[in-house]
């Protein structure tokens, strides 16, 4: 990229074909312990639940991209695809990311689950006492809606940040994790809890 401004180099992304991408799915590399940093001191600034709130709104933001970089990656509407390619294709495309490894699990009809153990957003620490991906979450609820055509609840059940072996990522419909949170707020592992939606 020799003659390029400095800051222009660092600002593009580019395709195999050295073009570059669309303004709206530029990309930027960040150390994963950036994203700790960054719930830490929104925590300080603005408090917990409003850094929950605004990571969550943020990864949600960012799910268009995904979202448009899997139909790419596809080649067709991702509604086409079979279960399993699809939930392949957001694990590579992810994983290709540095976000790590995503594995969808199947559990009771009434939710869809994934989980990592090497997932990013829950790298650099191991001192939080609740699930802590929250832009993961918004990423996810965006995604996982727009394939579904109608408004999808993430909540993570199980965080690496927090001692976990994997972060794992509940989902379905708004009732459903309502009622999934309810019953591990009154103390049900995530197991039970699930089976009785």
């Amino acid at each position: 990229m020799a003659g390029v401004p400095f800051r222009s180099a660092l600002a593009l992304r580019t395709r195999n074909d050295m073009s570059p991408m669309p303004r709206s799915r530029r990309e930027v590399l960040v150390p994963a312990q950036a994203l700790a940093a960054l719930r830490r001191g929104l925590r300080v600034e603005a408090g917990p639940l409003a850094a929950a709130h605004a990571l969550h709104a943020a990864g949600y933001a960012a799910g268009d991209s995904i979202f448009d970089m899997l139909s790419d990656s596809a080649g067709r509407p991702l509604t086409e695809l079979s279960a399993r390619r699809f939930w392949n294709y957001v694990s590579e495309l992810l994983s290709r990311r540095g976000w790590g490894s995503l594995e969808h699990r199947d559990v009771p009809p009434a939710l869809g689950l994934m989980a990592s153990s090497d997932w990013a957003e829950a790298e650099a620490t191991t001192e939080e006492t609740q699930p802590s991906c929250h832009f993961t979450m918004g990423l996810l609820a965006n995604l996982l809606g727009r394939v579904a055509g109608g408004a999808v609840s993430v909540l993570e059940v199980r965080c690496r940040a927090c001692g976990d072996a994997e972060c794992c990522f509940a989902f379905g419909s708004e009732a459903a994790i309502h009622a999934l949170y309810g019953r591990l707020l009154d103390g049900q592992p995530f197991e039970e809890a699930a089976g009785a939606l």
